[in-house]
């Protein structure tokens, strides 16, 4: 994302980012209870109570109406304090006053470490979450950890990445669906020459699909070991990706539409934007957003770097955390556990969500569901395979959300300028690093 959020390390301090002990930073009302046991856990749902859960996910208010009827002795106060950066910033603030600190927040996955980082979110595997260990696909288990020991969150859902494609247009040219990188960018050229006005993709740089590209591609740009941070994109993934999408951009084959706006969507009806390789929820924005294509879209697994692989990536997600202020953990974990991995999923299925759960990406009737929309499809086999092919070791930085706010005027640069991707990344990481420094991080080479 684009949007610039005032940093963890400024909005609560720095000793407060570096802090590694036990107690949080901030303090609730009430102060915090820590974390118990799973007996705890089943003693706090028995007596019930009041928790304050900030989300923005839709699905979570079928949860909390299923989960309050199940235990009629527990009131959720459901709240949106605003949307992932916005959310983020309210957090940080309450926290910082000591006040206002909600009991469960919604935290995706790059931003989870710039919480965890600085003790603001629990560390959840004594109340159970250490018992969750093949629950959830690799992709998300992995990110809730944040790079460190404990378990700072329960995955929500999951984003792993696909190719979504107009059968349609690359009928109509002749066009080879691609099953490599290379291809596509063949594909690309195939598709231009035939009509100026097709684009295979529209890209006008955005730092989550970059780095989700670069996991897929085998780079390890970040290293984090506590405060201990290094950040490299001179690794193979990351050129790989930066000469591959470098042909691309130099070669004008991408849409400059900009995503989510009213001109991208009308690119995805009329077929002028071609593919659309992201993660496995948006199906339903296709439905909703691109109604008029029904039947002209299918699914593909992502191509590959290389011929005949298999690695995939994940590109968005969202975890339920809960802040080390709050004053009812054990009850939060309660909620937690039932929207994560309990009875809640089915109620988030249900709506249209990914699941997170392997449970639920093995069933057969959610890898034999067809898609209308994509012509009678099963397209969660594509996706249910490609959650089992998420290379694993990524790491995300501790103030990615920092990191993700100036990746236009460094990476970005080489959408709109003669800065290369490469000469971009290699911005995008000096000026990373001199921010980690100067919040008070130990950068590695």
């Amino acid at each position: 994302m684009s949007t610039r959020v005032r940093p963890l390390a400024r909005g609560l301090g720095l000793a407060c980012a570096l802090a590694l002990a036990v107690t949080a930073c901030g303090g609730s009302d009430d102060g915090g209870s820590g974390g118990g046991s799973p007996d705890d856990v089943q003693a706090a749902l028995e007596q019930g109570g009041k928790i304050t859960v900030w989300a923005w996910e839709p699905t979570l208010e079928s949860v909390v109406a299923d989960f309050e009827e199940k235990y009629p002795n527990v009131q959720v106060d459901l709240v949106n304090a605003g949307t992932a950066n916005d959310q983020y910033t309210a957090l940080q603030n309450a926290i910082s006053a000591g006040s206002g600190v909600p009991d469960v927040a919604q935290i995706e996955y790059y931003a989870l470490g710039q919480f965890a980082i600085a003790d603001s979110i629990a560390d959840l595997s004594s109340m159970g979450a250490s018992d969750l260990e093949g629950t959830f696909s690799p992709g998300p288990w992995n990110s809730v950890h944040a790079g460190g020991e404990g378990i700072y969150g329960l995955p929500m859902d999951s984003g792993p990445m696909a190719l979504f494609y107009n059968k349609t247009v690359f009928d109509e040219y002749g066009v080879e669906v691609p099953t490599t990188w290379d291809e596509y960018v063949t594909a690309a050229r195939e598709l231009h020459e035939a009509d100026p006005d097709v684009y295979i993709g529209a890209d006008i740089g955005d730092a989550g699909f970059t780095t989700s590209m670069i996991w897929q591609a085998g780079g390890h740009p970040y290293t984090v070991d506590g405060t201990s941070v290094g950040i490299d994109f001179t690794d193979e993934g990351s050129t790989r990706f930066a000469e591959t999408w470098q042909q691309l951009v130099s070669e004008g084959l991408l849409s400059d539409v900009a995503g989510w706006t009213d001109a991208w969507y009308q690119g995805l009806a009329d077929g002028t934007i071609a593919t659309l390789p992201t993660g496995a929820w948006m199906p339903a924005n296709f439905e909703s957003g691109v109604p008029g294509a029904a039947g002209d879209w299918r699914v593909a697994p992502l191509p590959q770097w290389e011929e005949g692989g298999h690695a995939s990536a994940e590109n968005g997600g969202s975890s339920l955390a809960i802040p080390e202020a709050s004053g009812n953990k054990e009850l939060a974990y309660a909620f937690i556990e039932y929207a994560d991995a309990g009875e809640g999923v089915q109620t988030r299925l249900a709506e249209g969500a990914f699941p997170a759960t392997t449970a639920d990406l093995s069933s057969e009737e959610f890898l034999n569901t067809e898609f209308d929309y994509f012509g009678g499809q099963q397209a969660n086999q594509i996706f249910a395979e490609s959650a089992q092919n998420v290379v694993e070791g990524w790491s995300y930085l501790p103030y990615q959300v920092y990191a993700n706010s100036i990746f236009n005027d460094t990476v970005g640069q080489a959408y709109v300028s003669d800065t290369t991707l490469a000469e971009g990344l290699a911005d995008w990481q000096q000026k990373s690093r001199d921010y980690g420094q100067e919040q008070g991080f130990t950068l590695t080479d």
